[in-house]
């Protein structure tokens, strides 16, 4: 009898598999609202399918009577530019600073103590901070954004350089390479398609943060619309922005690992 860790699924297999739990978490959903509503009519905490249905196409597709601004569409991009923006920036930083420390001994003793102290700071405590320093604008959304990921990328890809072979490093200064040069032609091939992989995983913290933000100071935003509707327990309005929401950053991972692969086949494989 085969062993559970030698049995692979097929692709046909593989796609039934994954959609099994999605599906079995629907139908929780849809037995649990009926029994509910089955019981009070009034019940806001599990909408009917139907509902949900009816709330989003209104979001989506039909103007606010206030604004005259297609509401989903209005927090989409707002949410969408600030997260955006910190993901560049971060990703910079990371690449510079973390190819800095990884690489060059002085530069890690100097400041890779106090990356791996900042890395430790909840940034949410310090959101208070941001807002008295920086203002309710943009600029405090974003940089919540920024120190929440960077430190933690910034480790993981000097981790990464530091576990580079030293036979290629002195090799590449054995051929007379700068270590400017050998930067930029040894070490960056390589760890560019880390530092996507490291992208990836800070997405999730990133969606966090830019919520946690936009809740507490914003006039527009997925994270703003989700905590207005709150006080009226509009769970109708709320579910299909989670799961909007969800759907948003599963497709920039989605486009993140698209990309790694069509860039760098030979690190993927």
């Amino acid at each position: 009898m085969p062993r559970l860790i030698n049995l692979h699924p097929r692709r046909s297999s593989a796609l039934a598999l994954s959609a099994l739990p999605f599906l079995l978490l629907l139908i929780v959903y849809i037995i649990s609202s009926s029994l509910r509503l089955a019981d009070n009519a009034d019940d806001k905490l599990l909408p009917a399918l139907g509902d949900l249905y009816s709330t989003f196409k209104q979001y989506a597709l039909e103007p606010d009577q206030r604004s005259g601004e297609i509401l989903l569409w209005l927090d989409t991009l707002a949410s969408l530019k600030r997260i955006t923006i910190a993901l560049c920036i971060s990703t910079t930083l990371s690449l510079f600073i973390g190819l800095c420390i990884g690489i060059i001994p002085l530069l890690r003793a100097a400041f890779g103590p106090f990356i791996t102290v900042a890395s430790m700071i909840p940034p949410l405590a310090v959101l208070p901070i941001l807002f008295i320093a920086l203002g309710l604008e943009e600029t405090s959304k974003i940089t919540l954004i920024v120190i929440g990921i960077t430190p933690v990328m910034i480790r993981d890809l000097s981790q990464r350089c530091m576990e580079l072979p030293t036979e290629q490093l002195i090799k590449a200064q054995s051929l007379g390479a700068s270590t400017w040069l050998l930067i930029i032609r040894v070490v960056v091939p390589q760890m560019l398609p880390r530092l996507l992989g490291a992208l990836r995983l800070s997405l999730a913290s990133a969606w966090l943060f830019l919520i946690s933000a936009e809740a507490i100071a914003s006039t527009e935003g997925l994270g703003y619309r989700i905590f207005l509707v709150r006080r009226y327990l509009a769970m109708d309005v709320i579910l299909p922005y989670v799961l909007w929401i969800t759907l948003l950053a599963f497709t920039m991972d989605w486009m993140l690992r698209t990309l790694s692969r069509k860039l760098f086949p030979w690190a993927e494989s």
